[in-house]
C-alpha cells in the first residue's frame, strides 16, 4: 500500500511531529528504540510510510538539545499536575 510521506513540523504543542498527524517524533523513537519494535511494524500499526519512521528517528538524533527540552517540558507538565491525579493505592473501596 502506498502511503503519503510526511515532513516534521512543530505546530502541535511545540513538539515535533509528523505533518498532518498527531504522532510525535518522541513517540516514534520510544516505539522503535525503547520498546524494540521494528520500524516496519511501527509503520504498519500507525499507517505510516516506513520512510516517515526513519525520518522521525533521524530528526530525534539530529536535534538532541531540542528533544531534551521537549522531554523536560513534558516532565515539568506532569510534575505540575501530579497533585490532580489519584494513586490506585489511595482509593478506598
Amino acid at each position: 500500500m502506498s502511503r503519503v510521506q510526511r515532513g516534521i513540523v512543530h505546530d502541535l504543542h511545540d513538539e515535533p511531529h509528523l505533518d498532518g498527524r498527531r504522532i510525535t517524533v518522541r513517540f516514534i523513537k520510544t516505539q522503535v528504540e525503547d520498546r524494540g519494535l521494528d520500524p516496519e511494524t511501527v509503520s504498519e500499526r500507525y499507517t505510516l510510510d516506513v520512510a516517515d519512521v526513519y525520518r522521525a528517528l533521524t530528526y530525534y538524533h539530529d536535534h538532541p538539545k531540542e528533544m531534551d527540552d521537549v522531554e523536560q517540558q513534558r516532565q515539568s507538565a506532569i510534575d505540575s499536575h501530579d497533585h490532580l491525579t489519584t494513586d490506585p493505592d489511595d482509593v478506598r473501596r
